[in-house]
């Protein structure tokens, strides 16, 4: 996007920010000593400074100074900042707006579909952020509590000095505890609230069907949930809405219930169990491995059908294998799995349909986002990973 804006709209840096993702609700682009100071708490709160639908041009604190920067807010509630090369104002406003509703919309509709590519990619992602702020939080905590052990020293004079240095530590020492609560509200959802927006899809999804429908939400004091977890759970639910109606049902059940370590979603009929469960079971497949559940369906002919899956709000400890795949997007995972199973550039680019300049471009990023220097070591680690063929890409000859 960065690069299709330049021409019209020459920029020198960009963020998107959308609480849609949870995995990375900042997507960056340009400058690197500009975007790496855009903190999530700084545009949550520009994100507010301007109306839904609208755009905005003002000098802000922002990255760690003074900057002047083109705000447009979607309706999706979706922000795009840019970084101008020129303190201007926004050149077709309008068409800027236009060209970011599309991108925040296909963002939303990724989101909404939570295909297991995405579900993966978004655990990965919010895992490895909580990771990251876990450790600078304790690498932090330790280095305040250390200066406030140091000036609180009886031994040191200067009692005026030492205090107002012991108010400012504990002040920062305070913001650095409250950036995990930070990442904790923009990376979780309430069951209650994910299952009420599930509820609305599912109104939406049926509506011109005649069904009685029982919607059974968790409880209200249940534990916050992962984003992505939410995400797919709802995803899930949809998927195994739709392959039990149609078939003359009169009344449909849909639950979720949520603990400190499992969400389970719960769908079931009274129709005449004559669903094809196999079928069921391929849809659900995908988003089911990539959230590590467990499903569980079952279709007695007069009694109806039902859907159980249980989905861990923790990840299981990856293997160091796994953990450098999260480092391959979707195309590059792909292009690893023909590339372990022995097929050469030529034929791996016929198969994905795109050119073989593009597989070497693929090949060779993800030989450096492995972390390695052949072929043939990406495809022993791929394996050792576990990572196997998608539904739906082809295994041709690799003659």
């Amino acid at each position: 996007m960065s690069r299709y804006l330049a021409e019209s709209w020459p920029h020198t840096a960009l963020v998107i920010f959308t609480r849609e993702c949870t995995g990375r609700p900042r997507k960056v682009a340009g400058q690197a000593e500009v975007v790496g100071q855009v903190t999530i708490e700084a545009l949550e709160e520009l994100k507010l400074t301007v109306p839904l639908g609208h755009h905005a041009v003002r000098s802000v604190r922002l990255a760690g100074g003074e900057r002047w920067v083109w705000l447009v807010r979607d309706v999706t509630d979706t922000l795009l900042v840019l970084f101008p090369r020129a303190e201007i104002d926004i050149p077709d406003p309008s068409g800027l707006a236009a060209v970011f509703g599309m991108v925040a919309t296909s963002i939303r509709q990724q989101v909404a579909q939570a295909g297991p590519d995405y579900l993966a990619e978004s655990r990965a992602a919010s895992s490895a952020r909580a990771r990251t702020i876990d450790e600078l939080t304790a690498t932090h905590e330790a280095t305040v509590a250390g200066i406030l052990a140091t000036l609180r020293s009886p031994r040191l004079d200067d009692r005026r000095a030492r205090s107002i240095a012991a108010d400012a530590a504990s002040v920062a020492l305070v913001a650095i505890r409250s950036t995990r609560a930070i990442d904790r509200v923009l990376g979780e959802e309430r069951p209650a609230a994910a299952f009420t927006r599930l509820r609305e899809e599912i109104v939406s999804l049926l509506r011109d069907r005649e069904l009685d429908v029982e919607y059974v939400p968790p409880r209200a004091d249940s534990p916050s949930i992962p984003g992505e977890v939410a995400s797919g759970a709802r995803a899930i639910t949809k998927t195994a809405v739709l392959g039990l109606v149609g078939r003359g049902d009169s009344r449909l059940r849909i639950a979720w219930a949520s603990d400190a370590q499992v969400l389970t979603v719960d769908v079931r009929d009274q129709g005449a169990g004559d669903v094809e469960i196999e079928a069921l079971r391929r849809s659900l497949q995908g988003r089911v491995q990539a959230l590590h559940a467990e499903a569980e369906l079952e279709s007695v002919p007069g009694w109806g059908c039902r859907v159980v899956v249980r989905l861990p709000l923790e990840p299981p400890v990856a293997a160091p294998d796994q953990t450098l795949l999260a480092r391959l997007n979707p195309r590059q995972r792909e292009v690893l799995v023909l590339v372990a199973m022995g097929k050469r550039n030529k034929v791996i680019a016929d198969e994905l349909g795109v050119a073989e300049s593009t597989v070497k471009f693929h090949v060779a990023g993800v030989l450096k986002k492995l972390d390695v220097s052949t072929r043939g070591e990406a495809a022993a680690l791929g394996v050792r990973a576990g990572l196997t063929p998608r539904p739906g890409v082809a295994h041709g000859s690799t003659a």
